[in-house]
């Protein structure tokens, strides 16, 4: 205060002393443009209130030492209270006009900071790689350009987690406002031991992923205001970063996911054909030979060699099944039909492999027809019957039941004697995926993702259950509506 008070005296006595000489030489009007000069200076040295002083200090001195009477407050002429009243109201304008033209110059000059500090920002943000990348990035711009402590926080499942583990939140209050900033998706103000806190939603395209936490220090509520704008502004190129980074992840990952299936797809496009046709050659001859009368032992190999081949055989046939699913080659040939035809012949056709387990069939005689592709359905419930014949012990019974709700009918099949590991069952229907990967039984883990890939085709879908003694697969398909049959006539 007392500085801005020097400038006044300064500019004013500074105008006096010059003037003072030239007194009967230059008119008051001259002298009072140069009044006018050391208000401007002021405006521009010392603010609003010291050229506010400058301008009655001017118009004293103008009147006091160089409009006649001299030395004297006194005004000989009319037309000079005029001069001092214009000299007044133009100093107190030029003050006002040159305060207000520095804050413009001062705020341009801010946004100019600011601008090129977010392009600073950004420039660096774009070049990021990672999170913590992120994180740092973020963190070390507010530390240099604005004098503040920043830390990120993510979002996973709905709970904020810091980007860094080193930078977390001192407070339950502190993590209060921060989930209510993450829910509301709007800014929040804290102020906490004499610190100012200021919580920004990262607002993707989809929805927040995370709060950018922002420790402004001591600063007053006013300031945050003026600066909230920035700050939203970094949140905003922080929150086009880490969904950048979503997506690229996104993104690597689904180039990843169609490479793997490309490759699979070809794999087992390959071993399906050429492993087909020796495999069928090595089928007969060993049927042949066990059509021949052979000694017991060498008959007994043959007989082995024969069901290792059929084992082989199906597993090609599930190969060949998966490629063409894969492919897109899965036409179905749906038709109205009752379902206990398609169960006994799948039980008919795995009549061997059935022999040690007793089959026990539940239909509900009024099931209705169901549409779809008996061919197909039938492999289902044959890979379904032959996954419970590995793993069920010895004479255990197998159970075929099925039932109906309003939309759907719901078919299972169960086992006695086993179950499925602990975990998510949903992985078991993935390709190559099986319940016990180190397990001496054989298979290659195709035979529930076939299942799978058929019933979604037919609309349905498939999921696996176990309790401490069974093992169920149960899938669903579509009631629809039937055609009416009608009854024969039996005068025809």
């Amino acid at each position: 205060m007392i500085a801005r008070m020097a400038w006044v005296v300064a500019a004013c006595g500074v105008v006096t002393l010059l003037m003072w000489p030239l007194r009967d030489v230059l008119d008051p009007a001259n002298i009072a443009m140069l009044f006018l000069l050391a208000v401007a200076i002021v405006a521009l040295r010392a603010g609003k209130y010291a050229a506010i002083t400058a301008a009655l200090l001017s118009t004293s001195l103008l009147d006091f030492f160089f409009i006649h009477p001299r030395l004297s407050f006194t005004v000989g002429d009319v037309q000079y209270v005029v001069t001092l009243a214009v000299m007044l109201v133009v100093a107190l304008i030029v003050a006002n006009l040159t305060i207000s033209l520095q804050k413009q110059t001062a705020a341009a000059v801010e946004r100019e900071r600011q601008s090129q500090a977010l392009y600073q920002l950004a420039s660096r943000l774009a070049g990021t790689t990672s999170l913590a990348q992120v994180a740092e990035a973020t963190r070390d711009f507010l530390q240099r350009s604005q004098a503040c402590r920043g830390m990120l926080l993510m979002r996973h499942d709905d709970v904020l987690h810091p980007a860094e583990e080193a930078h977390t939140l001192d407070s339950e209050l502190q993590s209060a406002a921060a989930a209510t900033a993450l829910s509301q998706a709007q800014t929040r103000h804290m102020r906490e031991a004499e610190h100012h806190w200021l919580f920004l939603p990262l607002s993707g395209s989809t929805y927040v992923r995370g709060v950018l936490a922002i420790d402004l220090g001591v600063a007053l509520p006013s300031d945050a205001d003026v600066q909230q704008p920035l700050y939203e502004a970094i949140a905003s190129l922080v929150a086009i970063s880490v969904e950048r980074l979503h997506f690229v992840e996104v993104a690597q990952r689904s180039q990843l996911q169609m490479t793997d299936e490309r490759l699979r797809s070809t794999i087992l496009s390959a071993l399906s054909h050429d492993i087909r046709t020796p495999l069928t050659v090595l089928y007969g001859m060993s049927d042949a030979l066990a059509q021949q009368a052979l000694p017991t032992d060498v008959r007994d190999t043959v007989q082995a060699m024969r069901e290792q081949t059929l084992r082989l055989n199906s597993m090609v046939s599930n190969l060949l099944d998966m490629a063409k699913l894969r492919a897109g080659d899965l036409r179905l040939n749906a038709e109205w039909q009752p379902l206990e035809e398609v169960v006994g012949a799948s039980i008919k056709l795995l009549g061997v492999a059935l022999a040690r387990h007793p089959v026990q069939v539940a239909l509900p005689r009024d099931l209705p027809l169901l549409k779809f592709d008996a061919i197909l359905m039938e492999r289902v419930l044959c890979n379904l019957l032959e996954n419970a014949v590995k793993y069920a012990p010895s004479g255990s019974a197998i159970r075929i039941s099925a039932s109906t709700d309003a939309e759907q009918a719901i078919i299972s099949v169960c086992n006695s004697g086993s179950h499925f590991p602990a975990g998510n069952l949903d992985k078991m229907f993935e390709l190559f995926e099986r319940g016990d990967a180190e397990s001496n039984i054989p298979g290659i883990g195709l035979g529930l993702a076939i299942c799978r890939s058929i019933v979604n085709a037919h609309g349905g879908t498939i999921r696996a259950s176990s309790d401490a003694d069974s093992a169920c697969v149960t899938f669903t398909l579509p009631l629809g509506v039937p055609p009416v049959i009608e009854a024969e006539n039996e005068h025809e």
